[in-house]
């Protein structure tokens, strides 16, 4: 339980399905100036420091105010509720997250906190309390397979809700699990369920979503790496795909594939990151044209069906934000693969993601290592 109004009514609608709900806060230790505690939770729940408001005032996810709201939604339903240290496994993705960025790559904090914490550590907490599923207010679905109806690996599909689809970041978790989770929001569009949340008389029902990193405090993320590896220079040029100098960087950590706003350099007319090369620390920037990309490759691959050894189609997507394309897909050795667009992509970066899909399955994917454009 976040404190957020999906995780909410995903408890109330479990507790009328008749399931036993036991609700768990997730501390992950980063602490903003401001800081509180979560006191006397509610079945032995003890106190523990959590972090403040955000300074940035945008919504994250792991706040005091949203610790203190899951409680408030706990008690409201009569649920236990629990908050969990988990602190050390947080440390993991701060430092994934860190790495990722000084490397000149786009890291997926919320990926790996899914892969890891969500459908990771909290199987092990589930299992010591003796609790059979692990839910979620992710908008996503969990259904029996319809090429497999009988098998007890079931199948994850996009939600309900396309504005909302979480599929995306959940293509990680290890195949095992899908039988042990349960997404009961995903049948559902954000409307419906806030208007379930009012019509418990939860207080949540109109608090905004989750939108930042919810250990970067400040909002600024290349200020949290920078203090964070304070001793690497990751300062250079910016030039253009061309080879001209046009100015220089404080920071490759600054930067991602596609970014357009905050270059620091004026250009007369739109310009964007088509490289970051992490050797040299230059960030090459180019027109849009220059972000086209026919095909990518991608490492340590996590497939939830069998993958098929030929090539397969399927729709392919490189972003939480966009949308899955009509492309290709062959299984590499070594858990890597490669897609092959029917046409270019703009902003295939390293680092993220692509998922692959067959309608509404989530089919699996890989972590983005490289890409080729459309001429080569």
């Amino acid at each position: 339980m976040s404190g957020g109004v999906d995780s909410s009514v995903a408890a109330s609608l479990l507790l009328a399905e008749g399931h036993d709900v036991v609700g768990v806060f997730m501390r992950h230790g980063e602490e903003s100036p401001a800081v509180c505690a979560i006191e006397g939770s509610t079945n032995g729940g003890v106190s523990l420091p959590v972090v403040g408001q955000r300074l940035d005032h945008k919504q994250g996810c792991c706040s005091a105010s949203d610790a203190l709201d899951a409680r408030r939604v706990a008690d409201r339903l009569d649920i236990p509720f629990y908050a969990l240290n988990l602190q050390q496994e947080f440390g993991q993705i701060i430092d994934y997250f860190v790495k990722e960025y000084t490397a000149g790559r786009t890291p997926n904090p919320c990926v790996m906190c899914n892969n890891w914490i969500k459908f990771g550590k909290l199987f092990d907490y589930a299992d010591s309390v003796g609790a059979e599923f692990v839910a979620t207010g992710h908008y996503a679905q969990i259904a029996s397979d319809p090429d497999a109806p009988s098998s007890r690996t079931p199948a994850l599909l996009r939600g309900v809700d396309a504005g909302k689809d979480q599929s995306y970041v959940l293509f990680g978790i290890e195949r095992q699990h899908l039988a042990r989770m349960l997404l009961p929001v995903g049948g559902f569009h954000k409307s419906e369920i806030r208007r379930r949340a009012a019509e418990l008389g939860l207080r949540v029902a109109e608090k905004k979503d989750s939108q930042e990193i919810c250990f970067v405090t400040s909002g600024k993320h290349d200020e949290f790496v920078r203090a964070r590896r304070p001793a690497q220079d990751t300062s250079g040029e910016i030039v253009t795909v061309d080879g001209r100098v046009v100015g220089d960087h404080p920071g490759i950590e600054r930067f991602t594939i596609g970014q357009r706003q905050g270059l620091g350099v004026a250009m007369g007319e739109p310009f964007f990151v088509v490289k970051i090369d992490a050797k040299t620390k230059r960030v090459v920037i180019g027109p849009k044209a220059a972000l086209a990309r026919k095909e990518l490759t991608a490492s340590n691959a996590n497939w939830l069906i069998e993958p098929s050894a030929a090539p397969f189609r399927c729709a392919a997507q490189i972003r939480y934000n966009s949308t899955a394309q009509p492309a290709t897909v062959k299984v590499l050795p070594e858990g890597r693969l490669r897609v092959v667009f029917d046409e270019p992509r703009l902003g295939v970066a390293p680092g993220q993601a692509v998922v692959c899909y067959d309608g509404d399955r989530v089919l699996g994917g890989g972590w983005i290592e490289g890409s080729a454009d459309p001429t080569s």
